[in-house]
């Protein structure tokens, strides 16, 4: 079968796919590279952007501003939500894109603070909830988006994507960090070096937005009627409830645990266990790297077996190696990438497929909002406090008690894996 152009109608099938995957991949990069590079450069932010009379509040300030970029997810959860169940998820995903670049673009060229006072702060502050909104609105709509795209025999692995270009972002801007931090000197990076990962990442992020604005809508979308797509939204939330606590049940155990071993491991090894900082580094690496590679490997399975296994073995698998982890990890940066690449192995099980289970779980008119605010929520609530509490309880030598919540979580959703229906294979254009 031949297309009326003559080009053969698998070569077309095959450059539509490959434009969804670059598209909905390096979009979902760009946002996660702008989490990442806020986080490694918030000491020269804190310089350039704040007062220097009290170094200690304005490191804090910086980090408080961090914290308000996960406030604003649920909203961007609920506003691209809208956009992607009422206009379109293309539309939703191109202007989560687009308004993340605009955030990069404004922190990588904001005034200093010696130069125009606490307007250099409030400016951060707008840029950081600009990237706030984005965030809680590009993962709903691209999940959305690539779970609607892929063929059904194949969601699972597809899914796959969105924590393979998500971790590939963080890479990115760690190794950016590190290598800027290697040539520049000290003075360069206080003046100029620190906005540099900023500037490139709006410029991604235009590039992004070029690329999802040339993508295709779904088919699921485009078989709604007129009268499905202006439904009103309140009502079909409120009758999807126990999906959305579904969601917030499924995620909770992932996003701790991912946040603890993904994310903050490497600081604590660092700062904590005084592990030397490019040691910590290059074993987190090690780690990403391998927690990539376990993410198809999850993904086909869930194709093969169904998601509900895939789930229980992954947050039975976390539970179970979490203590004997913490245990093994002391100032050695080898017990670093073992213990993370542990954990980043079972984690990867439900990262991997979330994205596709999520989205078997509601129907198109509601789809994208319906995942996008419960999910929001719960990062925002259990994910973005993770950090804080597990510092704050170390603090006052009650450290274990943060691993035992931790494992309670997992535990949580491993009970909320036998409250879903099998969803394998469903076809989402119903």
């Amino acid at each position: 079968m031949t297309t009326t152009a003559g080009v053969p109608a698998d070569v077309q099938v095959h450059k539509s796919h490959l434009r969804t995957l670059v598209g909905t991949g390096i979009g979902n990069a760009v946002e996660w590279y702008d989490w990442a590079i806020y986080a490694t450069f918030s000491p020269f932010i804190a310089s350039a952007l704040f007062s220097k009379a009290d170094p200690t509040s304005a490191f804090l300030a910086t980090l408080a501003i961090f914290a308000v970029g996960f406030v604003a997810r649920p909203f961007g959860g609920f506003v691209f939500g809208w956009i992607g169940d009422r206009i379109g998820r293309k539309t939703s995903m191109t202007f989560a894109v687009g308004l993340a670049a605009l955030g990069s673009l404004i922190i990588g060229v904001a005034p200093t603070f010696e130069a125009v006072g606490a307007f250099a702060s409030v400016l951060l502050l707008v840029a950081r909830l600009i990237q706030g909104l984005a965030h809680g609105g590009e993962l709903p709509s691209s999940q959305t988006y690539l779970s609607e795209m892929a063929p059904k025999e194949q969601r699972g692995f597809w899914a796959t994507l969105i924590y393979t270009s998500g971790t590939v972002g963080i890479l990115a801007g760690t190794m950016l960090g590190a290598t800027l931090s290697n040539v520049l000197s000290t003075a360069d990076m206080n003046t100029w070096g620190w906005r540099v990962p900023f500037l490139i990442g709006g410029a991604m992020g235009l590039y992004a937005l070029f690329m999802r604005a040339r993508m295709k809508e779904t088919a699921a979308f485009e078989a709604e009627s007129p009268k499905e797509k202006h439904e009103p939204m309140w009502p079909q939330i409120y009758q999807h409830r126990k999906q959305a606590l579904q969601v917030i049940g499924l995620t909770v155990g992932l996003t701790v645990t991912y946040y603890i071993w993904g994310v903050v491991t490497p600081s604590y090894a660092s700062s904590v266990l005084k592990m030397d900082r490019g040691e910590a580094l290059w074993a987190s690496v090690i780690a990403n790297v391998l927690f990539i590679a376990a993410l198809p490997f999850w993904g086909k399975l869930s194709d093969r077996i169904g998601r509900k296994p895939v789930m229980i073995m992954s947050a039975a698998g976390a539970a179970l190696f979490h203590f004997p982890m913490t245990w093994l990890l002391k100032d050695s940066p080898w017990q670093l990438a073992v213990t993370m690449s542990v954990m980043l192995f079972f984690i990867a099980g439900s990262a991997a497929i979330v994205p596709a289970v999520y989205a078997e779980l509601f129907p198109t008119k509601i789809r994208t909002v319906g995942v996008g605010v419960p999910y929001s929520i719960c990062v925002a609530v259990f994910g973005g406090t993770a950090p804080y509490l597990q510092a704050w309880l170390g603090s006052i030598g009650q450290g274990n008690f943060f691993n035992v919540y931790a494992v309670v979580l997992l535990a949580v959703s491993i009970a909320f894996v036998f409250t879903i229906p099998e969803t394998k294979g469903k076809d989402l254009t119903h």
